[in-house]
């Protein structure tokens, strides 16, 4: 790519980012912009589904025009066909382009939408794909009071979004439409997230750690057999390792599972917008420390994960947990407050003996007693740690803490386990910091050598970690630099003695004055 065509391309996101948050601030008026982001991001992969189609239908074929077809033009075996290469169909009048048209004029748009949306999930039924499509449109409420109290103000407000979304240019489909189209969505979410706080969160991985996290999973792994997120969240941490891994083959897919249904949806909707077809994703819906829906599919050779931190879990009430297979081995359960070892056991139960997993983690797991220290012991004893990072604080949304990440491994050379020190490795952008290109780069390098460097890595041997009581807390075996003056005392005390002998001098010359003025009588 030439750096012209790689800056109009960056303008060109610029543009499409900053006419889309117009469109999604200004068009929903006074409801809240975390109430409203179903309408927006929904609209916006109900354009990308139907000119996805669009494409899929006319192929090559510049002779016609699929849009402008009748319904009952369309034959049973192109319709089952298309369900089986896309995993759904939209029939011509339901495409967004044709609802666009007369959605400002037309009274029942708000009834239309809903049985556009119910057609397409109901297409797959019966079909493979049925479990990717099955309610995807679920959040995207026609009726609900948050678009208007009336169904005159519901459709005014959803034909605006409509036709915001419509008017954005995302160019040729075939070249980079399918691209900017999975980054607006990204951004609108980041967006969301950011100005929802906590709440956003929780759901959102800031691309600057998604991309460190997927390069730590997959680094130096020529192929993996597939790539797995315990706790998906809006599916940005497998999307990722999708762009910053053209080069690697991941054999049979994206595979995660989340419990929040409206951000399930947000995921299974990020991947169709990147263009990863249903037979090659998997997102379920669940509770995966409770009921985890990969048993069947694993080992996975790349893990990544940013699960809650510290949220309560069953634990020790359900007396079954500790005979589970993926918690068993420590001997222990993650604490009922704090269920983040319980999602590390998880993953390390599920990761393959050549692969990594990279999780994101709370800090006070490294170094507390109890439990959590049992557990950080099977993992030591058995040499499963590779490295933990400590971060810059405030990068995530919603939280300002400086956040680990843990990477394990079962294939480890030697016992040592590595630190690094990386919480002076950021950038303050707006409200929160970044991890530039360089900085990750840097903590990549660090990680891939395993060598010393003062203030910012070493690897410390098994005993040593042992007879430091299993703490795993980068800060424990890493000193931080130095930041006062270094003071020069010899230097110091000769200052002084000139000092004090200038004092003595100005005292002296002082007394000599006031007697002279005394033995002049004035």
């Amino acid at each position: 790519m030439t750096s012209n065509t790689a800056s109009t391309s960056s303008q060109q996101r610029s543009e499409l980012q900053r006419q889309i948050w117009k469109i999604a601030d200004e068009v929903r008026g006074a409801v809240d912009g975390w109430d409203f982001k179903q309408y927006v991001l929904g609209s916006l992969f109900y354009r990308f589904i139907s000119e996805n189609f669009i494409d899929y239908i006319q192929g090559d074929d510049k002779n016609f025009d699929y849009s402008e077809m009748l319904d009952s033009e369309i034959k049973p075996e192109l319709r089952e066909e298309a369900i089986t290469e896309k995993g759904y169909f939209i029939y011509p009048n339901q495409l967004f382009k044709n609802v666009v048209k007369n959605a400002a004029t037309n009274p029942h748009l708000n009834k239309d939408l809903a049985a556009i949306f119910t057609a397409i999930e109901s297409s797959a039924t019966d079909h493979p794909s049925e479990g990717d499509i099955k309610g995807l449109f679920a959040d995207f409420d026609t009726t609900s009071n948050r678009l208007g109290n009336t169904v005159a103000d519901k459709n005014r407000r959803l034909a605006a979004v409509l036709k915001g979304v419509a008017e954005l240019d995302f160019g040729d489909f075939k070249s980079n439409h399918i691209d900017l189209f999975g980054d607006a969505y990204e951004f609108l979410i980041s967006k969301y997230a950011s100005n929802a706080g906590k709440s956003g969160g929780e759901f959102f991985t800031p691309p600057c750690v998604s991309k460190l996290i997927a390069k730590l999973a997959l680094h130096n792994q020529k192929k993996v057999n597939k790539i797995y997120d315990p706790a998906a969240g809006s599916g940005s941490l497998l999307l990722q390792a999708k762009k910053e891994f053209d080069d690697h083959i991941i054999e049979d897919g994206f595979y995660g599972q989340e419990i929040n249904h409206t951000t399930y949806n947000l995921a299974r909707m990020n991947m169709f917008l990147h263009n990863i077809n249903y037979n090659n994703f998997e997102i379920k819906l669940g509770d995966t420390l409770l009921k985890p829906e990969f048993g069947e599919e694993k080992p996975f050779d790349a893990i990544v994960s940013n699960p809650p931190y510290s949220i309560k879990w069953i634990g020790y009430d359900d007396p079954t947990l500790i005979n589970d297979l993926r918690f068993a081995p420590a001997g222990v359960l993650a604490p009922k407050s704090k269920a983040d070892f319980a999602f590390i056991m998880h993953a390390l139960s599920y990761l393959s003996p050549k692969g990594r997993a990279a999780i994101v983690t709370f800090p006070g797991i490294f170094y507390r007693g109890g439990a959590e220290q049992k557990i950080r012991k099977y993992l030591i004893d058995n040499n499963y740690v590779e490295t933990v990072i400590s971060l810059a604080p405030n990068l995530f949304y919603g939280t300002s803490i400086a956040v680990n990440i843990i990477v394990l491994a079962k294939n480890k050379a030697d016992t040592t386990t590595q630190f690094i020190d990386a919480s002076e490795l950021f950038k303050k952008e707006t409200n929160n910091n970044i991890l530039t290109e360089k900085h990750i780069a840097q903590i990549i390098d660090i990680f891939s050598s395993k060598q010393d460097y003062d203030h910012l890595a070493k690897s410390v041997a098994y005993e040593a970690i042992v007879n430091n009581d299993y703490n795993l807390s980068v800060s424990s075996y890493i000193e931080a630099k130095d930041t006062r003056e270094v003071i020069d005392i010899k230097a110091l005390n000769a200052e002084l003695e000139i000092t004090v002998s200038k004092i003595d001098q100005l005292r002296k010359e002082i007394d000599a004055i006031v007697a002279e003025i005394e033995g002049s009588g004035v």
